[in-house]
């Protein structure tokens, strides 16, 4: 079972799940636990770690291109705003183009186009509400990728940029968050670094992921890279 299956039996198996005893609430939570995971590793952006301190990376990213869409607050509720509407771009509601082959007569149709699951699914305050990305497969541009067909959807091509981050484990919770992101700020004040613009929270696995098995990161970009 690949990635987008599992999200999609995910989102059916909550929305079944909200109207069920507790006893059926917990017995659908084993069936996700239970699900297999991806056998390879979900692709991410290419990057080099340039130093390491404490619990803290500086990395160089290379460019690459993402599907974004902003949403009303809170925090904790902007992601499962936007997944529906950024997984729907990526699991084929947008218009692609399928080239047939030269016969009699010749056509040419508009089709979706699914994309591969990428990671990590990044969120950050903007104005308005909250910027979701989701980071879209290698070699896929804003030239190259499928026109989204939701108006909300907002394609956008990444310059290479350099990083500081911290990863941890846990809940996607607002005190987990807010204690690496202290944690964070302060080895950068140490090393001398400044970050600027909004702290960046990135996620790199589904849902039903168990809390201590999950990658969160936090991202701050720098004002001084040297």
């Amino acid at each position: 079972m690949n990635v987008g299956h599992q999200l999609q039996l995910f989102g059916q198996l909550w929305r079944s799940a909200r109207g069920l005893t507790a006893n059926g609430a917990m017995a659908c939570c084993l069936v996700l636990v239970a699900l297999p995971m991806p056998s390879n590793a979900t692709e991410e952006p290419d990057y080099q770690v340039l130093q390491k301190f404490k619990d803290v990376e500086v990395r160089q990213y290379d460019a690459y291109c993402v599907a974004e869409v902003v949403v009303p607050g809170p925090a904790a509720d902007a992601g499962n705003t936007a997944f529906p509407i950024l997984a729907g771009y990526i699991f084929g509601k947008n218009r692609g183009e399928r080239k047939l082959a030269m016969v009699a007569p010749v056509t040419q149709a508009a089709e979706p186009v699914k994309l591969e699951m990428t990671a990590p699914v990044t969120q950050t305050a903007a104005p308005g509400g909250f910027k979701v990305q989701f980071v879209l497969p290698k070699g896929v541009t804003m030239d190259s990728a499928p026109e989204p067909l939701d108006v909300r959807v907002v394609l956008r091509d990444i310059a290479p940029s350099r990083v500081a981050v911290i990863r941890y484990s846990g809940f996607w919770s607002d005190a987990n968050y807010l204690q690496h992101l202290a944690k964070l700020q302060e080895a950068l004040r140490a090393a001398d670094l400044s970050g600027v613009g909004e702290p960046v929270y990135s996620r790199y696995n589904a849902p039903f992921t168990p809390w201590f098995m999950r990658r969160n990161e936090i991202w701050l970009h720098l004002a001084n890279p040297s």
